[in-house]
């Protein structure tokens, strides 16, 4: 299970003077980063284990579903983020600025698919341990929507309207502690592009539902309150506005 403290600062590739000659050197491995920290932290990281059983979240998701989602796509995107890790160190230490450029992109969206799922994974619960949300975070919902049913009306309304694939957040500003929900395409993560700490996302990559809820996004999105972690999520919030 992912650390409560992990940060969501997604890839900072420090490249210096791209219309510099040929011959220029790339950046030291040091300028070379992702999570805010260097990507030789990152040499092959291996795949989290989830918090419960791939069976735990029905009936609201389906043990197959699990299985496959964690397993298969979860790794394809750990196995993606390690072969770009391994690139860009190859190339820096080959100053093949090129390759750098074209490895950032494997980067951003391999790593935001493997940060995306490790904050999701225990943004859920079963069914049986599913608690109420409450305390400053309820209090800050309410204050903003006007009540609890307000906001998850709002969240459903933008999250099922993504066109493609992407996620939904609920998400604070660590400045100014307002909430907002937002969304991001495909496995962008949200913090680097918006400075908003993600509370907790859900997943409407197809992958995700489509073996039980077929093509009705909107049956998943609803049925997933169920299974909320909320306090997880709370822990979060009080994490990022401390």
């Amino acid at each position: 299970m992912m650390s409560r403290t992990i940060t969501l600062a997604l890839f900072a590739l420090a490249l210096s003077s791209l219309s510099a000659p040929c011959d220029a050197r790339v950046p030291s491995r040091d300028l070379l980063a992702f999570h805010g920290r260097s990507l030789l932290e990152f040499e092959n990281i291996t795949l989290p284990e989830l918090p419960y059983e791939y069976s735990a979240l029905e009936p609201v998701i389906s043990a197959e579903i699990m299985e496959l989602h964690h397993d298969k796509h979860h790794r394809a995107f750990l196995a993606g983020f390690n072969t770009a890790v391994a690139g860009l160190i190859a190339a820096q230490d080959s100053n093949n600025v090129a390759s750098i450029v074209t490895l950032t992109s494997a980067l951003n969206f391999n790593g935001g698919g493997w940060i995306n799922h490790n904050l999701f994974w225990p943004s859920l619960t079963p069914v049986s341990n599913y608690t109420e949300l409450s305390g400053p975070l309820g209090e800050a919902i309410d204050e903003t929507w006007g009540s609890f049913d307000a906001f998850k009306t709002a969240f459903n309304t933008a999250t099922i309207g993504i066109q493609g694939s992407g996620w939904g957040w609920l998400a604070v500003n660590p400045a100014t502690g307002v909430l907002s929900i937002t969304t991001t395409a495909n496995q962008d993560a949200l913090q680097p592009r918006t400075g908003l700490v993600p509370l907790f996302g859900v997943d409407v990559w197809e992958h995700a539902y489509y073996l039980q809820y077929y093509n009705v996004r909107a049956d998943y999105v609803n049925a997933i309150w169920q299974i909320i972690n909320w306090p997880e999520v709370e822990q979060r919030y009080a994490t990022a506005t401390a």
